[in-house]
């Protein structure tokens, strides 16, 4: 089993892009964990909420919908300045489901200010023909229906 993976640091309202295409689609991708830190702990009071979806995003929002069959995962962080007696609070939740294309990572802050670390981890899968056609459709419905 083959793990990658891959951080960054986002500002508010802004989109990254992770590339995990190939010609010929025949490697596919689980997510296996996913992480949020605030960039400066007890420091920058803000919640925010971190997504990532299978298809090109264009805008980013601080609402979260699991009936969304384009969203892979979701996390939500609260640094709250407040001292011990608040610690930063986390939530993450991810789907188990196999993709074979791009990523998209999306930040929105709910309230206050500051950037947000993630930190992704990707189980790479071999896929036959059938799972790689069957992940391939499921893309393009996905974008078709958007």
């Amino acid at each position: 089993m083959v793990i990658k993976s891959f951080r960054g640091l986002m500002t508010d309202d802004t989109i990254d892009t992770i590339v995990l295409h190939t010609n010929t689609g025949s490697t596919g991708y689980r997510i296996t964990k996913m992480q949020l830190m605030p960039e400066k702990p007890g420091s920058a009071a803000a919640e925010h909420v971190v997504k990532v979806f299978k298809i090109p995003q264009t805008s980013t929002s601080s609402e979260i919908d699991f009936n969304d069959n384009t969203l892979l995962a979701a996390g939500y962080v609260n640094n709250d300045t407040a001292g011990d007696d608040n610690p930063v609070q986390d939530s993450v939740i991810f789907d188990l489901e196999v993709f074979n294309q791009d990523i998209f990572v999306t930040h929105k802050i709910r309230n206050g200010s500051g950037n947000v670390n993630y930190y992704i981890e990707l189980e790479q899968i071999k896929l036959d023909l059938n799972e790689n056609t069957v992940a391939t459709l499921k893309d393009i419905r996905n974008i078709k229906s958007q």
